[in-house]
């Protein structure tokens, strides 16, 4: 679902008043797919785990979160697409924080969109693509 000469590109900025801006743009994905996208907590490894869980605001004490009161879009970044016919597309969101601590996380692209529901809040399937971004 991540074809080899994918492209992707993330962009972040904070503004004055402590809210962040994220943005992604993808090329070369599958067409009409819905992805899930999210900021997470490591730098991209050898292992798509290795990128760690969501980066959450307030966190989660149970880990992995889904409980839908700290896994949702206010509280973590999530950037879900669906790549136009040419395979492109742009997510963007609005965050009212900025992240701390580690200046090197990822963005991953995940199988399908974000859920929302009791206790699956916050999953997206199966990691295809990670990119590492600095926050």
């Amino acid at each position: 679902m991540v074809p080899t000469g994918s492209k992707v590109a993330v962009t972040a900025w904070g503004l004055w008043d402590g809210r962040t801006n994220i943005v992604l743009g993808v090329t070369g994905l599958t067409p009409g797919h819905a992805y899930g996208a999210h900021l997470h907590q490591e730098p991209c490894g050898d292992e798509p785990e290795d990128a760690g869980p969501h980066y959450q605001n307030e966190v989660d004490p149970v880990q992995p979160s889904v409980d839908p009161a700290y896994a949702n879009p206010e509280n973590e970044v999530w950037l879900d697409f669906t790549p136009d016919a040419d395979g492109e597309a742009v997510a963007m969101t609005s965050v009212g924080w900025r992240p701390t601590g580690s200046e090197r996380r990822s963005v991953v692209i995940h199988a399908h969109h974000t859920a929302t529901g009791e206790g699956e809040a916050g999953t997206a399937g199966e990691r295809l693509a990670c990119v590492t971004v600095r926050a």
